[in-house]
């Protein structure tokens, strides 16, 4: 556990220290970790309003404009230590993110090096292509549609057993380097591929109501 070089308290989290309320500059030429900027177990399972509490109560002590008169080098820290505040929140509050930071953290292809995804999924995806293929244009009410409609049921329930099939992997957390991290990206590309699917629904949602205003 480190310490706080001014006053000694251990550390929580490598911005700031809790207790003095200095801020830490950058030691080493790698970059905390989400879950070390936050304080919290590095693990799949994360509570929000952990998270949430966490954020408030860092973004409080690093916000820049309580350094607004201070000398240019804390101003500079406290930039930094929002940003990284920021983003730390943003990966381990999405599912997605946060599951993605983990398999690349412990060794996983990234999805450029693995583009795959699971063999039975790939069926589905043939399937589904063929609905949005032929909702485009078609009519509001018109079998076209309504299996759109039914397919943006059948995608929200897809991802949910998708993020249930990641979190099963992910604990607990696999070992470095393991084979289960292959699989974990082609979940991941799967869900993401399920995201691409139902941001072009939506568009094809809003186009028609837009073509009948």
């Amino acid at each position: 556990m480190n310490l706080c070089p001014y006053c000694e308290a251990t550390l929580t989290t490598p911005l700031v220290c809790t207790s003095c309320d200095a801020l830490l500059p950058a030691t080493g030429e790698a970059r905390p970790s989400p879950f070390d900027v936050l304080g919290v177990q590095t693990a799949w399972d994360v509570d929000g309003k952990q998270l949430k509490r966490a954020l408030l109560d860092l973004s409080r002590r690093v916000h820049p404009d309580y350094f607004a008169t201070a000398p240019a080098e804390q101003r500079e820290l406290a930039e930094r230590a929002s940003a990284a505040l920021n983003e730390a929140y943003e990966i381990l509050n999405d599912d997605v993110r946060r599951a993605d930071w983990l398999v690349r953290s412990l060794g996983g292809p990234s999805d450029a090096e693995e583009r795959q995804m699971p063999q039975p999924f790939l069926m589905q995806v043939l399937e589904w292509n063929e609905v949005v293929e032929e909702a485009r244009g078609a009519a509001e009410g018109s079998p076209a549609w309504s299996a759109m409609l039914q397919l943006c049921d059948e995608l929200r329930e897809e991802r949910r057993g998708r993020l249930e099939a990641i979190g099963k992997l992910l604990s607990p957390l696999p070992e470095p380097g393991a084979p289960t991290l292959v699989d974990l990206r082609r979940e991941l590309n799967a869900v993401r591929y399920i995201d691409r699917t139902q941001d072009e629904l939506k568009n094809l949602r809003l186009e028609a109501a837009l073509g009948g205003a």
